[in-house]
């Protein structure tokens, strides 16, 4: 499977291990590893859609317009689907048909999932999570050659723009908040709060529940939440994230509630980010900004934040803003080696969208943010805040030549998590960085690093 990391299953080879109760087994999650639970949601989803038809809102017909007004786009939105290889995983049951058959029923599904914020999903008695609608219906298409094509291409881009912010309007209205219940399939009720707990407190291996964690009021409807983007963008209670050292500037606080990808040192200017090594491209990171040069050889530390984790941003360091902006980019493309789009690769790979972080913080829609540390040993620093799949609407709430205490907010994602990086100047000296691999978050605000002078 392509798309998003996998959740809720241990792997080995072929075979699943299904646990008896469902637990989070990796913190990078937004589609189930249990195929038959992200099969089970998509079913369900088309059976809706089938026997509800409904013209097309507004945005999708212009979306389903545009592919057919323009011969390459609709040359991409065929062949996508028809790529798709008619075996195991890939197909609905074993007479070969897929799931979502071409771009028209691709609308008809999508025309219905527009409707409802993301859910939980009873599958074989399991209760799993598909955390991102639309790549749970794109996730093979979008691995194939024609859809690495397609979602790289600026006006498929343009387009798709418009079709996330409207769904983003959904899920910013109150109607949205339906989701959150305390029913099985809800994200209040059992599995969904022992599921979002069981990730908050893996780090500290403490107990605390989801009231004592997270501001709320479980008096309230909904617990007080007014949307499906209010309850993902929580807050946590100061006292469960407790900052690092305050008062000492030498230590990095954790900017992201997040599990590490990779640490690069002596990082290039300009390099091959689309290879399955995905050496980190500064040049391209900073969209050509005209601070760039001055990070080239330096240090890029990479993390993700999954469906589960808190998805809000804090300042790594005390110091100004020099710069912050949001550089749009692409919403659904896949590097080559995770799909059938390299000649090499005969399956789309199983890890997901995780395998993929290192070429999305090139070219997904990301926010930058520049920050002069005051601590004189750091200097200039980078964070950027990088968007994957539908889950790419970054806020920055800080603004240039504002000053920040280390552990303050500096923005969100919405609608979900993502991934993001720090990058520091040639020279400087940061040590202690969490390994990749871990099993658990490095908590927001706790000791990333330390910088020596």
């Amino acid at each position: 499977m392509s798309g998003l990391p996998d959740v809720g299953v241990q792997q080995h080879g072929d075979k699943h291990e299904i646990p008896t109760h469902l637990h989070v087994h990796k913190t990078g999650a937004w589609l189930p590893a249990d195929h038959r639970t992200h099969k089970a949601w998509l079913g369900h989803q088309i059976e809706q859609a089938h026997k509800n038809k409904k013209p097309l809102i507004p945005v999708l017909q212009e979306f389903k317009e545009f592919i057919e007004s323009d011969s390459r786009v609709y040359m991409y939105f065929i062949a996508m689907f028809d790529e798709v290889p008619y075996k195991h995983v890939y197909r609905r049951d074993p007479t070969g048909h897929k799931q979502i058959r071409d771009y028209n029923h691709m609308l008809e599904v999508l025309n219905h999932v527009f409707g409802s914020a993301p859910v939980w999903t009873d599958a074989a008695q399991q209760v799993g999570m598909v955390g991102v609608p639309m790549c749970a219906i794109l996730d093979y298409p979008m691995s194939t050659p024609s859809g690495h094509a397609a979602f790289l291409d600026p006006e498929v881009n343009k387009v798709l723009k418009r079709v996330l912010n409207e769904w983003g309007k959904f899920l910013l209205a109150s109607e949205s908040a339906g989701v959150l219940h305390e029913s099985k399939t809800g994200w209040l009720g059992e599995h969904g709060k022992n599921d979002m707990m069981s990730v908050a407190n893996a780090p500290y291996k403490t107990e605390h529940k989801f009231d004592d964690f997270f501001v709320c009021d479980t008096s309230q409807k909904h617990y007080g939440y007014k949307s499906w983007d209010d309850f993902f963008t929580r807050q946590f209670k100061p006292e469960v994230r407790p900052l690092a050292s305050p008062d000492d500037d030498n230590v990095i606080a954790n900017a992201c509630e997040s599990k590490t990808f990779a640490v690069q040192h002596d990082t290039k200017i300009r390099d091959k980010f689309w290879i399955k090594g995905q050496p980190y491209s500064i040049r391209d990171m900073l969209a050509n900004d005209s601070l760039s040069d001055q990070f080239a050889g330096g240090t890029v530390y990479q993390a993700f934040l999954s469906a589960l984790s808190y998805h809000r941003w804090h300042a790594p360091v005390s110091g100004t803003i020099k710069k912050a902006y949001v550089v749009d980019g692409t919403y659904f493309s896949e590097p080559l080696f995770e799909g059938l789009g390299d000649p090499n690769t005969k399956e789309i790979d199983a890890h997901g969208i995780s395998s993929g972080q290192g070429y999305l913080s090139h070219l997904a829609t990301r926010a930058v943010i520049f920050i002069e540390a005051d601590n004189a040993a750091i200097g200039l620093m980078a964070f950027i805040g990088i968007g994957m799949d539908e889950v790419s609407t970054c806020e920055i709430t800080v603004k240039e030549g504002q000053h920040v205490k280390k552990g303050d907010q500096t923005g969100m994602f919405h609608f979900g998590g993502s991934t993001h990086c720090l990058i520091f100047r040639p020279g400087v000296r940061v040590e202690g960085f969490p390994k990749p691999g871990q099993d658990a978050n490095v908590p927001v605000r706790s000791q990333l690093a330390v910088v020596k002078s």
